[in-house]
């Protein structure tokens, strides 16, 4: 069976069962109008008229089994075979250059005298019958100010069409040199451009040559078609807060940003909003930034493998002397993890080694976790020892981790100190898990989060000068060691829960889910029912919190062995807290 491909601009419709090789949209197109390679290949079988394929291109490559044998500028000679074939229309990149002129984004020309480029990336796309190959894209440098103009101008189009898979650095889809397209020649660069990508018609060149198919046609780069049908799609489409996609900056080295949906946007707003009462009043409003649990959960959502430390040995007097706040923010937040099939890992004290994983087998054998989560422990004394422990082979192009996160965890402070928020000196029960956090932020590709709720927690270093100025003690207690976000909690098994509930939203987000998949393959159902049934309960933490009573865990600031966190009790403060944040979860709007 051959295949002949035209990239196009036109008429969308949709076809059922269509093929899924390349980018997923579920709206394909019918007929073409014109075009050049472009932002779009989600194949479609053709509905042009007889004769439409030999005179609409002025070019055409012919493939016998996956090899170029020539480049004939007429099909007249094949007309009986083409009979038996199938034809794929795609669209292209005339479309987005009109959206983008009207928000003031002009169109940027090649270098050179040909097309403009196109890369090939790592990035398969999903296998059909002999159909396997990565995805090739088109860039388009855009100023940083007009990436939201950007985003705008895609949803004006209507559907998927147009929206980018990737913002940021290329080499996050294995593309090492944007001067070096592997298609056309590059396009115009100027300082401040933001490089964002877009999938490629080409990828079905890709497509063809591995499919080894006796005879197939596709058209010439450059190359266009043209009918005079319109599109009539663009102006009737009808924006709402789960189509429009909002772009934020989740890391700068590398350089990267990632899309949601308005709506999923809103809801992680509301969970930070929710976790950031001060039940304690310990002043920590002063502390909060906006949007911290947004950034930290996009991150989060991007890793593939996440590494989480807990323990803040308050109770000096005491065996064992941890406080019922972190593990279960800790374990709530890894069991989401495991959800979403994320390798995940703790590390913690080595004196708190065994504690942890009775905590992490007990939590197992009650179901408040599927599988256990392995229990590491750290030792080393300097930031070199912690570059050995977070990438392989002591390289830091080859980390172990994508994101380190730090759930009410002892945090150094400046004077090489720990302390609780009594400013009792705790240093002789903690490891210096510090390393790690201070080593990540000169690893490019490992992003860090920290939650607390007193300024003495590792990561909290972010916000140390508003700790001192407002945090009781804050002037000694304040952690040094900052992370990439801040998620400020009344209590920070909060913010554990409110993380694993923003991975939720961001999750069931088709918006998000897109970026993620760089578009590659069709929409996949979210696994919505295993993924609600690994969101925080009140019938799950309160589990965790009666494993802890049974291991002597007691609660912060009052040392009682009970039904406490923070002082706090658990069936009327913390049941309310968690039910709160699961509604505004699963709430559909």
């Amino acid at each position: 069976m051959g295949r002949k491909t035209i990239p196009h601009r036109g008429t969308w419709g949709t076809t059922e069962g269509a093929p899924s090789l390349f980018p997923s949209n579920p709206r394909v197109p019918t007929a073409s109008l014109g075009s050049c390679p472009g932002p779009w290949c989600q194949p479609s079988r053709s509905f042009c008229k007889p004769g439409f394929l030999e005179t609409v291109c002025p070019q055409f490559k012919k493939y016998e089994f996956g090899t170029c044998t020539g480049c004939p500028i007429s099909l007249e000679e094949y007309a009986e075979q083409l009979k038996d074939m199938v034809t794929f229309v795609l669209d292209c990149s005339f479309s987005l250059e009109r959206a983008l002129e009207k928000v003031g984004l002009p169109r940027r020309h090649p270098k050179g005298l040909g097309h403009t480029g196109a890369y090939k990336t790592t990035v398969p796309c999903a296998p059909v019958a002999g159909f396997c190959c990565p995805l090739v894209v088109t860039m388009r440098p855009v100023p940083k100010d007009k990436l939201e103009s950007l985003l705008q101008a895609t949803c004006s189009m209507g559907g998927d069409q147009g929206r980018p898979v990737h913002i940021g650095d290329p080499e996050l889809l294995g593309i090492k040199a944007l001067s070096k397209p592997d298609y056309g020649d590059p396009v115009e660069w100027q300082p401040g451009d933001i490089p964002v990508f877009w999938p490629s018609p080409l990828t079905s060149l890709e497509a063809v040559s591995s499919c080894k198919a006796p005879l197939a046609f596709a058209s010439t780069p450059g190359c266009m078609a043209m009918t005079d049908l319109k599109d009539t799609k663009t102006s009737t489409h009808r924006l709402t807060p789960e189509t429009i996609p909002e772009v934020h900056h989740i890391s700068q080295d590398p350089l990267h940003y990632s899309i949601a949906s308005a709506s999923a946007v809103q809801k992680i707003r509301e969970l930070e909003t929710a976790i950031a009462i001060d039940p304690g009043n310990r002043g920590i409003r002063s502390l909060l930034c906006p949007d911290e649990l947004l950034k930290a959960s996009l991150s989060l959502s991007h890793a593939r493998s996440v590494l989480i430390t807990t323990g803040f040995p308050t109770h000096f007097n005491h065996e064992p002397p941890e406080e019922t706040d972190g593990p279960p923010g800790a374990i709530a937040l890894g069991a989401f993890l495991q959800a979403l099939e994320k390798e995940v890992s703790m590390v913690v004290d080595q004196r708190a080694l065994s504690l942890h994983r009775k905590l992490v087998e007990d939590a197992v054998e009650q179901g408040v976790l599927k599988t256990p989560i392995p229990i590491l422990t750290y030792r080393g004394e300097s930031v070199e020892d912690a570059r050995g422990f977070l990438c392989k082979d002591g390289d830091p192009k080859s980390p172990r981790f994508d994101h380190l996160v730090a759930i009410e965890r002892a945090g150094r402070a400046a004077d090489g100190n720990y302390y609780n928020a009594r400013k009792m000196n705790i240093k002789h029960l903690v490891d210096a898990i510090d390393h790690l956090f201070l080593a990540a932020q000169k690893i490019p590709g490992i992003s860090s989060t920290g939650v607390g709720d007193g300024g003495n927690e590792l990561g909290m270093g972010k916000v140390k000068e508003a700790v001192r100025r407002h945090i009781r003690n804050g002037d000694v207690i304040a952690c040094d060691v900052g992370a990439d976000f801040a998620v400020i909690a009344g209590v920070s098994n909060w913010g554990g829960y409110a993380l694993a509930c923003a991975l939720y939203v961001l999750n069931t987000c088709e918006v998000h889910g897109r970026y993620l998949r760089k578009a590659t393959g069709p929409s996949q159902a979210p696994g919505e029912q295993s993924w609600t049934q690994a969101l925080p309960s009140v019938a799950k933490e309160e589990k965790m919190l009666n494993i802890l009573v049974q291991h002597r865990v007691r609660s912060g600031g009052s040392g009682v062995l009970g039904m406490e966190v923070d002082g706090l009790p658990f069936h009327s403060v913390h049941t309310e807290m968690i039910q709160k944040l699961v509604d505004i979860t699963t709430v559909h709007v």
